[in-house]
């Protein structure tokens, strides 16, 4: 029997579900340097900033598992462009928003427009690319473009903050869908094969319901605003949902998330990878941007251009991890890419950015390098040791780790900045106790509570507010520093058993 004839229109295919890929990588990054801005636009507080910013990974990383089956059963194509729709619409909402709760609520329908596109490309450039080369080329520019999205986010919202209102980071998505949705109507395939079964989308509310309920008790406590029972109780609330969950999936013939896959040492050293580098790229990036805004005034578009080197050397990892682990071993090269990095982050806390000099640029690159190297070695980790049929299953619970990680990571940044900067401001003697209050929650309501004061009063509390980030931004990163220091020595130590899992993935 002859192999089935290529596709003509593959390359154009490639092309749409690429562009439509886009904007989802966009947003996870373009809003951190708009932060500043909407906070002060929308009178927003620390934790209505936070889940402007992590409703969407949070969300991302419950429903990419569900959309993927989703999509299997009633195929790629009609998901994609349901999901196109979406996606322009919510952007259309969060641009607009009037309030916080608004842009929040935004924000989760764009969660669910994006999960929806996220697995329907990759379904679709496995099916267009029949030709394994091809496919390969066809899957290595695709994760160029999600590198390259990542990596250009904070400039594309600088360069858009510079001359329009902070809504213009999400309207930019509304005529690229215009464009990509007709495009995908008409060039992906009619009829494509499905796969017949049950769509567990119970399990996908219990694990969402979760993740949620548990970020929201963490935040609640460190935020002080509700009662001790509240918080326990939503906790424990979180808690008890996600151990319900892990039982459905470990008991189910055929769960959601192959979660049995966490007993091998291999694949848990990759997740724990995935979380914490993902969570620490996504959280050092927050806090760069809001360091360099609302301590050293810089504008949008110049925190942008600052935080290049981070991302630019982050999308030229992967290709490098693969060849040095090729060379060198899975394990050393895991082990002393991370710890690297904790060095780096280590570096980086006791830096003065107001004179950044070239050691700077250098050291936010080699941290962007360093954990795009360990976030592929998660990879090489996690599919060197499966069987091929549990390929799909390993890729979604790595793709979860991703984006848990980017949520996770975001929620304790955010939460250990408010904490430590609530200690660390010294705050003017003749501030009234409510406005203090106010005042000592994060940086953003410091200028809030300034603008309403008399101008010296205001520039004094001001000054205060910065000491306190600058503070608060050292103690951050000395931690993460440690954080990813215990994580190079866990990884070393888990992946000295499965030498053969890095071997396969060598030859």
């Amino acid at each position: 029997m002859s192999a089935p004839r290529p596709d003509p229109k593959r390359w154009l295919v490639l092309l749409a579900v690429m562009l439509a890929f886009l904007p989802v990588v966009l947003d996870m990054t373009i809003l951190h340097v708009a932060v500043p801005r909407l906070t002060q636009a929308l009178s927003a507080s620390a934790t209505e900033v936070l889940w402007i910013i992590d409703i969407y990974p949070l969300l991302m990383a419950g429903l990419l598992v569900p959309m993927g089956t989703l999509s299997d059963r009633v195929g790629n194509r009609r998901i994609l462009l349901t999901g196109l729709i979406v996606f322009a619409a919510a952007s259309a909402g969060a641009a607009f928003a009037q309030n916080a709760a608004q842009l929040i609520a935004a924000r989760v329908v764009l969660a669910l427009g994006g999960s929806m596109i996220m697995p329907c490309v990759l379904g679709l450039i496995r099916k267009t690319f029949d030709d394994p080369n091809e496919r390969a080329m066809a899957l290595g520019l695709w994760g160029t473009v999600g590198a390259a999205g990542a990596a250009v986010g904070p400039l594309i919202g600088g360069a858009l903050l510079e001359h329009f209102w902070w809504g213009s980071v999400f309207l930019i998505n509304v005529p690229v869908m215009l464009v990509v949705a007709p495009a995908c109507f008409l060039l992906l395939p009619r009829t494509e094969r499905t796969t017949p079964g049950h769509w567990p989308i119970g399990q996908a509310l219990l694990l969402i319901v979760g993740m949620i309920a548990l970020v929201y008790g963490i935040k609640a406590g460190f935020g002080g605003k509700h009662t001790l029972p509240v918080i326990a109780g939503v906790t424990s609330f979180g808690a008890a949902a996600l151990a319900l969950f892990v039982r459905m999936q470990l008991r189910a013939p055929e769960p959601m998330l192959e979660l049995s896959l966490l007993s091998r040492p291999a694949i848990f050293a990759g997740l724990l990878m995935a979380l914490v580098a993902s969570g620490a790229l996504a959280g050092v990036e927050l806090t760069l941007a809001q360091e360099l805004q609302y301590v050293l005034g810089k504008t949008p578009l110049q925190a942008g251009l600052f935080m290049v080197p981070i991302m630019a050397a982050a999308a030229v990892g992967g290709p490098i991890a693969g060849w040095l682990s090729n060379r060198f071993g899975l394990r050393r090269v895991a082990g002393l890419s991370l710890a690297i990095g904790a060095v780096t982050l280590f570096f980086l806390a006791r830096q003065d950015f107001h004179d950044p000099g070239l050691h700077v640029p250098l050291a936010l690159a080699m941290l962007g390098l360093t954990l795009s190297i360990g976030l592929t070695a998660s990879s090489i980790a996690i599919m060197g040791a499966v069987e091929a049929e549990n390929g799909g299953a390993a890729g979604s619970l790595e793709a979860t780790g991703y984006e848990l990680g980017t949520g996770l990571g975001i929620t304790f940044f955010g939460v250990f900045m408010t904490s430590t900067f609530a200690r660390a401001i010294e705050l003017p003697v003749s501030l009234s106790p409510e406005l203090a209050s106010e005042a000592a929650r994060s940086i953003g309501d410091t200028y809030l509570v300034a603008a309403g004061l008399p101008d010296d009063q205001g520039a004094a509390l001001i000054l205060a507010g910065k000491a306190a980030f600058s503070q608060t931004h050292t103690d951050l990163l000395t931690f993460a520093a440690a954080v990813i220091m215990a994580l190079a020595v866990v990884v070393y130590i888990a992946l000295a058993g499965p030498r053969h899992a890095a071997r396969a993935t060598n030859h």
